[in-house]
């Protein structure tokens, strides 16, 4: 190789190279994660205050919101800062710390989405057992089984990818340190680490879809066989929120992580990463939880009490 000196630090190309489009960028990226910030961080609290919300649905609800939180605090206040002040050096062991962190609470999300899905058919295929299969020792075995799996998983995925030697260059053309650029970016063979991905991608995603599928499938079948058209109506509306969130979730996934490196279009990658690390934690709260009544009930108390208090003093 011309070149064998190991890189120490990454310059992330980032999105945009015009002053007004990063400015743009600022802006936009701003308003998303205030907006996912307030969504998710006052969703957990309204389940915290609220008594009535003390419920394995809404156990499973704040633990979404707390991952959601986080993995878009992985990456979106680096890409704001970088923005800014047009800062866009990452040091090795900071690019690796991003990808874990990035790669673990992804995991945690498909195995909560799953475990989701298997409380949904809990509750809709066996109302009268509902109680007894999903106490709080079973949300909590669901729950902490999902952090288990996102420790292993982010070790293996950083493991893999920094495994590898970086000699070619140091730019990474993406916003943050994310599989496929870094894997472009390697002067290493890489046939095994793409094998490696995407056994473990599948793996982990194909059981976390065969369990919402399976759920879904007996869900629609005690729909089906449901008398009173206003309980279909309010199952069909759950489930199709929650099926509208897991396709976007899995669809983007899928879309970046499971093709081959030589298929990969960085713009586009690019694209569907602002949508999985950005939007979907901002939607996720108003898709899951804002359309229902319980929960707007929560948020119409916390306001009154709130404005009890502020007249007090």
């Amino acid at each position: 190789m011309e070149n064998s000196t190991e890189v120490t630090e990454f310059i992330l190309r980032g999105l945009g190279h015009e002053p007004e489009q990063q400015t743009a960028f600022f802006i936009i990226f701003f308003l998303i994660y205030l907006t996912s910030l307030l969504g998710n961080l006052g969703m957990i609290g309204l389940i915290l205050l609220d008594s009535h919300l003390h419920t394995p649905m809404y156990f499973f609800l704040s633990n979404l919101s707390l991952v959601d939180f986080g993995y878009s605090s992985a990456v979106t206040p680096k890409v704001m800062a970088s923005l800014l002040t047009r800062a866009t050096i990452m040091s090795y062991n900071s690019c690796a710390t991003q990808l874990f962190f990035f790669v673990g609470f992804i995991t945690v999300e498909s195995f909560l989405l799953s475990s989701m899905a298997y409380d949904r058919y809990a509750a809709v295929c066996k109302p009268l057992h509902y109680t007894t299969i999903m106490t709080m020792n079973m949300c909590a075995f669901l729950t902490l089984g999902s952090y288990v799996c996102r420790f292993f998983n982010a070790s293996i995925h950083t493991w893999n990818i920094f495994r590898l030697s970086f000699c070619k260059s140091n730019v990474v053309d993406h916003f943050f340190c994310d599989i496929p650029p870094l894997l472009a970016l390697s002067c290493s063979d890489t046939y095994v680490s793409e094998k490696v991905i995407f056994f473990a991608v599948g793996f982990n995603e194909l059981f976390s879809v065969l369990v919402i599928m399976i759920s879904y499938l007996f869900i629609f079948m005690a729909i089906l066989r449901m008398h009173s058209f206003e309980g279909r109506q309010k199952a069909f509306s759950t489930c199709a929120s929650h099926l509208t969130a897991v396709s976007i979730f899995y669809g983007s996934g899928f879309f970046v992580y499971l093709q081959p490196s030589s298929s990969h279009s960085m713009g586009t990658d690019k694209m569907a990463s602002v949508f999985y690390t950005m939007v979907i934690p901002m939607l996720n709260p108003m898709v899951y939880s804002l359309r229902n009544k319980e929960v707007k009930n929560a948020f119409k108390k916390a306001l009154w009490k709130a404005k009890s208090i502020r007249l007090i003093f």
